[in-house]
Order: structure tokens, then C-alpha cells, then sequence
């Protein structure tokens, strides 16, 4: 699966770009940052936290940070598409400046939209950030301008999704210390539900149970310290995964490339 990503190096801090051409079936997975990109040959089909989502050829597609999603072929074919990941702080900064100071809750409400103009401005926006010595200038002023056409005229702003208080508490925890050692009692505990109460209701509410939800956090540090820099053992062990090997395979299930060739990519 690996030879079918590429991840190519980026002109911009905070933003990366993935090519891939695959026929694979995606699990359910989630990411820390968001996401746009172009469908450049055949089709694919998933479910996300906004619905069923097909995409053809030439569609533009989304994701949120956090949102669950998975992703599967249409056809015998396979498809391949270009994604730029834009790490939150860099779509709030320049939502922000958009609304002149305005900074509410962002979300990109179309998962897939048919649009040949935002879909060339992608790969405009795309050839900027991968081509060596590209302007920063042509770079920094085609964001905005793809941001604005993804979120299009109308208000594409909400408050934070809706989330039983129980859950965000027991979600929280992982969140704040995605290493700990955390059992099903102290989650219960925190929550105030009862064990089976928390399971079933964080799958509902997250697309996870809270040790799916755990391990993707830690795939989240691991990529974090790998972008740093740190070796691909070292970044195992303060994730807190069993061993490397654990790491390489829930790392390359959620997104789709090893930890070494993501290293690699970002050397």
C-alpha cells in the first residue's frame, strides 16, 4: 500500500501534501487537521460525520479535524487524488482575517462539491505548495482564495458540535493525556456513567471506543514527534505504543503511509 502514497515535500509549514492512486479500503479513521483535495481519476464512496459521501473525478472533497470518516473504491478501478492537510491554526488564522477578526467555531460543511473552478484553484494551490522555490506570496495569496470558494458565500460556521457533557469529560481525559494509562473505570468514573453506559455511548458520539479513540490519539503524538524530528523508536515509546511494529500498523491504517516513509518524506 505504501508505493501507492506519496508524500511530497511542502512549501509551507503546518501543510502537508499526499498524492495516492490505490484501491484501498480505508477504516474508520480520523485526523488532526483539515483537509482539501481533488479527485483526479475514478471514484469513492464514504461515510463521515456528514453523511454518505460520493466523489468522482474532478470533485472536490473535505474532511474536518476529528471528524470519522473512512473511504472505499467505486468500482474496480480504484481512483487517485491530491490532499493538502492544513494543520487548524492555519484555516482559523486565515478564516479569521477573512471575517475581518471574526473567529467562530469553523467547519467545512461540503464533504464533496462538483465546482471546476475551486477544484482548479486546488491544484494551482497544490503545484504552489510542492514546487521547489515556489513564491511564498503565490503560496500565501491562493490559500485564502481556495478557503473562501470551499466555504462559500453563505455562512459556513456553526458552534461546536453538540456532545453529551459525560462523553466530552471522559473524551477530554484522553485527550489531555493521550499516554496515561487509562482504564475503563477512570473514563467511567470521570463521565459519571457506568462502564457499559460510557462505551456504548462514546462509540455513538465519537465513531470510537475510547481505546480506538486513544490509539489514534497516539498516532497523533507519534506524528507529531516524528515531524520533529525524532526517531522512529523513540517516537514509538513516548506515544506509548507497545513497540514500534504496534505503531507502524495503526499509524499506516490512519494515514495510509508507514512512519518511515512519512519521515522520509518530511527529511
Amino acid at each position: 500500500m505504501q508505493g501507492e502514497f506519496t508524500m511530497l515535500r511542502c512549501g509551507s509549514t503546518g501543510i502537508q501534501a499526499v498524492a495516492a492512486s490505490t484501491r484501498h479500503v480505508f477504516q474508520r479513521h480520523s485526523h488532526e487537521q483539515f483537509g482539501i483535495g481533488v479527485i483526479d481519476s475514478g471514484a469513492q464512496k464514504s461515510l463521515s460525520g456528514r453523511g454518505v459521501v460520493e466523489a468522482g473525478a474532478g470533485d472536490v472533497i473535505t474532511v474536518n479535524p476529528g471528524e470519522v470518516h473512512d473511504g472505499a473504491p467505486i468500482g474496480d478501478a480504484g481512483r487517485s487524488w491530491r490532499m493538502l492537510y492544513f494543520d487548524p491554526e492555519i484555516v482559523v488564522a486565515a478564516v479569521e482575517d477573512m471575517r475581518e477578526g471574526i473567529s467562530p467555531h469553523c467547519e467545512f460543511h461540503r464533504p464533496a462539491m462538483t465546482d471546476a473552478g475551486t477544484a482548479d484553484l486546488f491544484r494551482r494551490l497544490f503545484a504552489a505548495m510542492t514546487k521547489p522555490h515556489s513564491p511564498e506570496l503565490r503560496r500565501d495569496e491562493l490559500l485564502p482564495l481556495l478557503l473562501a470558494r470551499v466555504i462559500g458565500e453563505r455562512t459556513e460556521f456553526a458552534g461546536a458540535p453538540t456532545m453529551p457533557a459525560a462523553i466530552v469529560k471522559a473524551r477530554q481525559l484522553i485527550d489531555d493525556a493521550p499516554t496515561a494509562a487509562l482504564t475503563l473505570a477512570d473514563l467511567a468514573e470521570v463521565s459519571g456513567l457506568s462502564r457499559f453506559q460510557l462505551v456504548r455511548r462514546f462509540a455513538k458520539a465519537t465513531g470510537f471506543t475510547p481505546h480506538a479513540y486513544m490509539l489514534q490519539r497516539r498516532a497523533d503524538l507519534a506524528r507529531r514527534l516524528i515531524a520533529r524530528g525524532a526517531r522512529l523508536a523513540d517516537a514509538a515509546a513516548e506515544s506509548r505504543f507497545a513497540d514500534q511494529a504496534h505503531m507502524t500498523r495503526v499509524f499506516t491504517r490512519k494515514y495510509g503511509v508507514s512512519p518511515g516513509v512519512y519521515a522520509t518524506a518530511l527529511a
